[in-house]
Parts: C-alpha cells; sequence; structure tokens
C-alpha cells in the first residue's frame, strides 16, 4: 500500500497521508515520495487548487521517531535534502489543509505551512516536539506566530500540550471547523472547486502576495502587490474575464 496516494480530479488535486497504522506518521521515503507530488503538482498547469489531508481519522503525527535513527549523527539530520513541511510550502497552487485527528508536530508544521486549515471537531493540535527533549524544525517557531500571535505560539510550542480543534479555532490556527469529518470533507471540495474555478494565474500570484505580507513592511507590500497587479493584468485571463462580465456570463479562464 503507498503511503502517500495522489490522485487528481477536475481541476483540484488531493495529497493524502496514508500510513494509518502508524498514525500517518513520515519516514523519510515518504518525504521523497511527498517531493514527488508537489513536482508533479507544480508542473501540471491544469491543477487549480490542492488538498492535504490524512484521511477521517488522523492528519499526521509528524516525524516517524523510530526512523530518526537513520541518521547517524546530528549533523546528518542537519543536512537532511527532504524536509515534508518545506514540500507544502513549495506548492504554487493554493493549498488547504483539511484535519481529521491528530495534527502534532511535523504533522502541525505542514498544516501551517498550507494556505487554509479546515478541520473537524476530532482535530488535535500540537507541538510535542519538547516532550522529547527538541524542537520542530519545519517553520513552527516561526510561521505559528504569524497565525496566532507570540504569546499563543510560545505556549503551544514550550508546553508540548495537545489542544481541541475549537481551542485552534479560537487561537486562529483553524479557519473553518466543522463538526463531522464528512461534513468538513463536502465544505473543504466545495472551497477547493471554487478555487479552481478562478483565474490561476491570479490566484497564484494572491497566495504568494499573501506571503509575502507577512515578512516585509506596509509600504514595500504595497509596493510588491502594485507589481503584481501589473502581472495579471497581462494575461489573457484578464481579458476574458473582462469580456464574461461585459456579456453577462460566467469566465472561462485557462491559465494563460
Amino acid at each position: 500500500m503507498e503511503t502517500i496516494t495522489y490522485e487528481k480530479q477536475g481541476h483540484v488535486a488531493t495529497i493524502r497521508f496514508n500510513r494509518p497504522e502508524k498514525m500517518n506518521a513520515i519516514t523519510p521515503d515518504m518525504m521523497v515520495q511527498l517531493y514527488q507530488c508537489v513536482e508533479e503538482i507544480n508542473a501540471d498547469m491544469d491543477i487549480r487548487s490542492v488538498v492535504v489531508t490524512g484521511g477521517d481519522k488522523v492528519f499526521c503525527s509528524g516525524s516517524d521517531i523510530k526512523k530518526l535513527v537513520t541518521y547517524d549523527t546530528p549533523w546528518d539530520f542537519h543536512n537532511r535534502q527532504k524536509d515534508y513541511p518545506t514540500s507544502i510550502r513549495l506548492i504554487r497552487k493554493p493549498v488547504i489543509a483539511m484535519v481529521n485527528g491528530y495534527c502534532l508536530g511535523g504533522g502541525l508544521e505542514m498544516a501551517i505551512s498550507a494556505d487554509m486549515r479546515y478541520a473537524s471537531e476530532s482535530a488535535r493540535f500540537g507541538a510535542p516536539e519538547i516532550n522529547h527533549g527538541w524542537i520542530g524544525g519545519g517553520g513552527a517557531s516561526q510561521i505559528l506566530p504569524r497565525l496566532v500571535g507570540p504569546g499563543l505560539a510560545a505556549e503551544m510550542l514550550i508546553s508540548g500540550k495537545t489542544y481541541t480543534a475549537s481551542e485552534a479555532k479560537d487561537m486562529g490556527l483553524v479557519d473553518r471547523l466543522y463538526g463531522t469529518p464528512q461534513e468538513l470533507e463536502t465544505a473543504t471540495y466545495d472551497m477547493a472547486g471554487l478555487i479552481a474555478s478562478k483565474a490561476p494565474i491570479a490566484a497564484q500570484v494572491i497566495k504568494k502576495a499573501v506571503r509575502v505580507s507577512q515578512n516585509i513592511g506596509l509600504d514595500a507590500g504595497l509596493d510588491y502587490e502594485n507589481e503584481l497587479v501589473y502581472i495579471t493584468f497581462s494575461t489573457e485571463d484578464k481579458e476574458e474575464g473582462q469580456r464574461a462580465f461585459i456579456e453577462k456570463r460566467e469566465p472561462v479562464f485557462k491559465g494563460c
């Protein structure tokens, strides 16, 4: 059985962690598989939105700790070539993390590396690395404060506590919360489909602009946004969108 599956329906791609007997814990081999999925998604212009999930029971419990012994020294671990939360950040298309069950450690780092986080009431979030004597290396200390504020981020990372879905929603970690996995799946794919119906270049440019806004000041960000507007105004999709508005019909975007 493949430990990471990838499928495409219409303009929506799904990456699914598929190691439920180990709570979808990530192995070095799975890191490589994930990068291969990301490369395929980025190369496929027909894909316009992406859902990342672990299924109905668990999202991802982070790295398989038993597999960490495959690194001979801490320096070998430092120089690892495939870091799985980074792979999620490398996806150029808009990404929704669909979270059921445990979302811990590197799983949390993958979720916060997505553009949106939708969860069911069964979801549980935490950064337990400190309980094992280390810290996460996939972005938690840098991205989490930008989502929930430095105080709550410090609390989560230093305490090693696990938070309920409702607590995560109140913190600002979860964007949308649904009662059941079925309700979550419906809402997630409805949004993924809606995103996929929009102008693909504009959607990717917006994703880039939002990411940049977390790293630069307002004045520089406004200048950067103006340059991005120029890019979208030079596309055929912009012309199609304008014609469709005038002709009172739905636009047919082609991503060019």
